[in-house]
């Protein structure tokens, strides 16, 4: 079968090992002309000296696309509302970026008239899938080229090595290429010795976000978050956009070890894999926002909440954003969030976040009420009636049982 031509491509490009290799090759084995795009997501300094890299090695065109301020508010800010967190742990990071980068690619691609997209996404990951199904979106008319799928390389040892062969300059080598996704929200570790789950993570070669809790402050740091409709918006009463503000607190929390997480996660294309997760400001955020929503949102709501946020997570981590269940269920969350207004104060310590009070002018907790004091408000005698009708199916069946037995 004769392999498909292209004439214009745009490439996915972040400047790690895999995307500084593809221009080279999709140059060598198309013929086209390459446009490489980075998705600036927060990366920081990792963004310096791309756009020279990219058309030293054979790019026509390089687009640096700023996606910081769509991130947060249209991306994190949602995840933040919907306490969506992956199996327990992972506060999806790298799930909540992608979509916002792939959808950008689309939109160069089409200002640009390119006939294909390519990311340097291996087979075996999850980050295939959000991009793909976030460009089919989009563009479903353009074609997507994923080099891994294909190509003779087997390892990431095997692409070190076709680089040095074409003079293609890496600042990783054999021994430190730790698969890493950086971003506002995150930084993930992935590869090496962390493959073996019997291995303790090296933390003091590996964190760049922060500390580990044995090396954090002796003394407490408090800090006091505000929310509106579920949406922090200032730190210790100082307004600030969302940027700033996970900024902050990605220093805060990573000087005082938070956010630290080792977990061997269930990907979607079936394989368990291990990876060191840095959040330290989203680890404040969640906590945050979660404590917030005990005394803003009745019980009825909260309970339900719960199973929508576990889906929630579920289809996000799958980069099923634009999907009308997704849709729906956030829509969901935004009505729950009306109420969710007020300041949390916190108290950090070693890796830990533990509260340290919380007032809401939409509050639902009555003091008075729950007083074990004497209080107007609650008939003690009321909750007699409420057992005998609660446990009437119970004191029913074993009525019943006893006549069986006779």
């Amino acid at each position: 079968m004769e392999k498909k031509q292209y004439k214009k491509v745009v490439l996915a490009y972040s400047g790690g090992l895999d995307t500084s290799i593809i221009i080279a090759w999709l140059k060598e084995n198309y013929g086209c002309e390459v446009i490489a795009v980075a998705g600036d997501v927060g990366q920081g300094d990792e963004l310096e000296g791309l756009e020279e890299k990219a058309l030293a090695t054979g790019a026509s065109q390089y687009y640096c696309a700023d996606c910081k301020e769509e991130f947060v508010n249209d991306f994190i800010f949602p995840a933040i509302k919907a306490n969506a967190v992956y199996e327990g742990k992972y506060l999806l990071g790298t799930s909540l970026a992608r979509p916002i980068i792939a959808k950008k690619l689309v939109e160069i691609a089409k200002k640009e008239g390119a006939d294909a997209i390519c990311h340097g996404c291996t087979g075996k990951g999850n980050d295939q899938v959000r991009f793909e199904l976030t460009i089919k979106a989009f563009a479903p008319e353009l074609d997507i080229i994923a080099p891994w799928r294909v190509w003779e390389l087997k390892s990431r040892e095997d692409e070190i090595e076709y680089a040095q062969a074409r003079h293609i300059p890496l600042k990783i080598n054999k021994e430190t290429n730790y698969s890493k996704d950086k971003n506002l929200w995150h930084l993930s570790h992935e590869g090496l010795d962390l493959e073996n789950p019997a291995n303790e993570p090296m933390y003091d070669k590996i964190l760049e976000l922060g500390v580990t809790p044995e090396k954090a402050p002796d003394k407490p740091t408090y800090i006091t978050i505000t929310f509106e409709k579920g949406i922090p918006v200032a730190l210790n009463g100082e307004k600030m956009n969302g940027i700033d503000l996970i900024t902050a607190l990605n220093k805060i929390g990573g000087e005082n070890g938070i956010g630290i997480i080792d977990m061997v996660e269930n990907r979607l294309v079936g394989m368990k894999s291990r990876g060191v997760y840095e959040t330290p400001g989203g680890t404040i955020l969640y906590k945050a926002h979660a404590d917030l929503e005990e005394i803003t949102i009745d019980k009825e709501t909260q309970h339900f909440k719960y199973q929508v946020s576990q889906k929630l997570a579920d289809i996000l981590y799958n980069g099923q954003w634009y999907t009308p269940l997704t849709k729906a269920l956030l829509a969901f969350i935004d009505e729950t969030q009306k109420t969710v207004n007020g300041d949390v104060k916190l108290k950090l310590y070693k890796g830990n976040i533990m509260g340290a009070g919380m007032t809401s002018p939409d509050t639902l907790y009555s003091e008075q009420t729950a007083s074990f004091g004497e209080d107007e408000d609650y008939n003690q005698m009321d909750s007699q009636g409420f057992i005998n009708l609660y446990g009437l199916p119970i004191k029913v069946k074993a009525l019943l049982d006893q006549q069986r037995k006779k």
